[in-house]
């Protein structure tokens, strides 16, 4: 597919990589990784020739065709969704009016002998055979299928592209770079802007796709995911691993780990010439070992080694007053915009010290439940915010409020306090603002960077409530694991809005769905939502765990999935927490047990309730009044009932506790 050869890239003294050679062949799927600034956006750029190298070649064949989706990129707004999309197919359209024009001449002619008209027929023919050949006559069906599967519905098609988001825009450039079917796809940070079921639909579709890929993305799940072959940026190298991205992980550790041995060797060579050097320099008999030594020295090439990961520093949030036992309370909350019901009846409680995950589509309400938290709009129903509580609070628009003319330093150093001042190079470091970027003034940062210093802020500042909305949409995957472990050491409660399933996945352990107008509650962690959202995608998802009883309408999860082996390096503690296969299979057939008891204790609390509803009706008749029979069965009923509804909150606390 694309041969690359000797290539090498530099913009200042030090060039980003050197002499890189490797090739794309078909049915590769390729993630792109290596710190910030390393050059993965330029290769994408070499690659589809948009930017051309210092050196070297990049070999693309006349016939293969490249789709590329870069960051950031001009948007069309003139249009509908459906026409948009439709520009991908721009040569099936024109080879379609061809052919309209051709059968219009066939009808209008009447010279059916002459050899013209037969020609004409032939030609009509064939490029008629390649239309067909080309899927033609199912492209809008194709187009349905991709902008559904982004997260589009049927009502959009028609609506101007206006009207969206950016992100949204950017789900119609996705779309019409898939339709096109191209040889290559080069893709840089495609989730970025989707939310966790359209991030699923395009793992599956890459899958499926005869293209190859070539990715960059921090969602760590996702690459890991799709990908077979893993090419890093590293010390000005681009190292070749022919495996997926978790399997990269370890071998990228060990490679360190004999790098960095080379390197102890190489230096202590390196002092042993220079100690000969120094103390024979002047001794005539040794002149000629000397003059070697001085030789050998010279031709010695420094052996490199990557950059000390900062994501092993550890970083806490400062203490904090103690809250209430319960810092959220929900009750049949309602939103309206307009005519339009974002959602409605919404009950909720979060309990002190929960770390809570609102997932959904985008534009469900999950920043519109945040905003009415943080008092920011109105709402009907009743929001109780519990006693002492402070809120840090992390939106995309924190970025706007930081001050501009002061350097990335004072603005972490104006919120430091305590022992924590003496590390804030080491905390900028981790966020990607190490050395001379520190000094930059607020005002020059892109947004991503602007971003990233309003959660640096965050983690500074003492607070017992921690509202995320999309944290992770500009960290790289060490700033990720950064904050990751600062909030899973957080000692107060977090609510978390991402579609990142490896940040949230053992950080949550209550996930609140957000669509059609309702939010449900889902008990478990991310992937155990995942695994019930697969099997209730056939049926109505929320059906199991339901009771008319309960004040909240709780899913508990009938079957826990095994989850997928962690692409981080685990830490020592970790370790030494993991349970044993013998061991989670017993948890796994308490936790199977504890459910069955809880629904069918609420199975007899549902047949026991409508009992007491029937027997209420027929006492309320004048000839059931003094019916002692029924007196006696609503009696024995209502006892039985309320000793089962105790039993139920013992099951419930048992089952939660597992």
């Amino acid at each position: 597919m694309i041969s690359v050869e000797g290539l090498k890239v530099e913009f200042g003294v030090k060039p980003l990589f050197a002499d890189a050679s490797f090739v794309v062949n078909d049915r590769d799927r390729i993630a792109l990784v290596g710190k910030n600034g390393a050059g993965k956006s330029t290769l994408l750029k070499i690659l589809c020739r948009q930017q051309k190298p210092t050196a070297g070649n990049v070999s693309v064949p006349a016939d293969c065709r490249i789709g590329y989706l870069p960051q950031v990129m001009i948007l069309q707004d003139d249009t509908t969704v459906r026409q948009e999309a439709q520009k991908a197919f721009a040569d099936i359209t024109r080879m379609k009016d061809h052919l309209d024009k051709m059968n219009q001449e066939l009808a209008e002619r009447t010279d059916y002998e002459s050899e013209g008209y037969l020609a004409l027929i032939e030609k009509y023919t064939t490029e008629h055979d390649r239309y067909l050949m080309l899927g033609a006559e199912n492209y809008e069906a194709e187009i349905e299928r991709t902008l559904m599967g982004l997260g589009f519905l049927r009502t959009d098609f028609e609506r101007p592209t206006s009207e969206f988001s950016g992100g949204w825009r950017m789900r119609i450039e996705l779309a019409k770079i898939l339709l096109q079917k191209p040889d290559v796809l080069l893709l840089d940070e495609p989730t970025n802007h989707l939310d966790i079921e359209s991030i699923q639909w395009l793992e599956q579709f890459l899958a499926q796709s005869s293209s190859a890929v070539v990715l960059v993305s921090h969602d760590r799940a996702f690459i890991n995911n799709v990908s077979n072959r893993t090419l890093e940026i590293s010390c000005g190298q681009i190292i070749d691993y022919k495996v997926k991205y978790n399997e990269y992980v370890v071998l990228r550790k060990e490679r360190r780990e004999q790098q960095l041995r080379a390197y102890e060797n190489q230096q202590k060579e390196v002092a042993d010439m220079k100690d000969f050097i120094e103390r024979f320099r002047y001794k005539a008999t040794k002149a000629v070992q000397v003059q070697q030594k001085i030789k050998q020295l010279e031709k010695i090439v420094p052996i490199e080694i990557d950059e000390v990961d900062n994501s092993a520093m550890h970083l806490k949030f400062p203490p904090c007053l103690r809250s209430g036992d319960y810092p959220i309370i929900c009750d049949e909350v309602r939103k309206d915009y307009g005519a339009h019901t974002v959602f409605d009846h919404v009950t909720l409680t979060i309990k002190r010290g929960e770390k809570v995950a609102f997932v959904g589509k985008n534009g469900e309400g999950k920043s519109t439940l945040v905003k009415c938290i943080m008092g920011e709009i109105p709402y009907t129903g009743e929001l109780k915010i519990g006693h002492n509580i402070q809120i840090g609070y992390f939106a995309q628009n924190q970025a706007q409020l930081l001050d501009e003319n002061i350097t990335v330093f004072q603005t972490i150093d104006n919120v430091a306090k305590g022992d924590i001042r003496l590390r804030i190079n080491d905390i900028l470091g981790a966020f990607m603002f190490g050395g001379e970027e520190s000094d930059k003034k607020v005002k020059v940062l892109s947004g991503g960077e602007r971003s990233r210093l309003a959660m640096i802020r965050l983690l500074l500042e003492p607070v017992n409530l921690l509202i995320l909305d999309e944290p992770t949409n500009h960290l790289d995957m060490p700033s990720k694991d950064v904050l990751k472990e600062a909030i899973r050491a957080f000692d107060g409660t977090a609510i978390i809005v991402s579609h990142d399933r490896e940040f949230l996945d053992g950080l949550v352990t209550k996930v609140y769905e957000f669509g059609g107008g309702r939010v449900r509650e889902h008990l478990g962690g991310i992937y155990d939502f995942l695994q019930t959202k697969k099997i209730s995608e056939l049926n109505e998802l929320g059906k199991v765990g339901n009771s008319p009883s309960l004040a909240n309408s709780q899913s508990v999860t009938s079957e826990l999935p095994v989850r997928p082996a962690r692409t981080a390096d685990p830490q020592p503690e970790e370790i030494s927490k993991a349970l044993s296969y013998a061991e989670r299979k017993e948890q796994q057939k308490r936790k199977n047990r504890a459910e069955k008891a809880v629904k069918e204790s609420e199975a007899k609390i549902e047949k026991m309730e409508a009992r007491l509803k029937e027997l209420d009706e027929l006492l309320m008749q004048p000839e059931n009044a003094s019916d002692m029979v029924l007196v006696t069965e609503y009696t024995s009923t209502k006892r039985t009932l309320d000793e089962e509804m105790e039993r139920w909150e013992r099951l419930s606390e048992e089952l939660l506790s597992l």
